[in-house]
């Protein structure tokens, strides 16, 4: 994979979890800005997002903005679910063609 966070921004909007959750490594962190684990593994992963797929069939994330440093790459992104629209910055760090931790602030 190439980009591996535009493949699981690609992959969130098709709501496709096995390919999300292929975009990750197996160990891969999600936390908020305070460093809180939001969830961490493949399994609570695709767990939770199997969920919000089908609690929130118009979920769709579009990147307004892309920064990249070295492994990281740090995205503008406006997420819809349940007919509003969120603004965040994420951050994603990248090792060996896939993400292994994502810092979501805002929201």
């Amino acid at each position: 994979m190439d980009d591996p966070v535009l493949g699981q921004v690609a992959a969130y909007n098709a709501h496709d979890v096995d390919g999300f959750v292929a975009c990750y490594t197996t160990d891969a962190e999600i936390v908020d800005g305070d460093g809180q684990v939001l969830m961490a593994g493949h399994a609570e992963m695709r767990e939770r997002y199997a969920r919000l797929f089908v609690t929130h069939p118009d979920a769709h994330a579009d990147i307004r903005q892309r920064m990249r440093e070295h492994d990281w790459v740090v995205d503008h992104e406006v997420v819809r679910t349940g007919g509003v629209e969120r603004g965040y910055v994420v951050a994603y760090r990248v090792r060996d063609g896939l993400v292994a931790r994502v810092i979501i602030l805002g929201g």
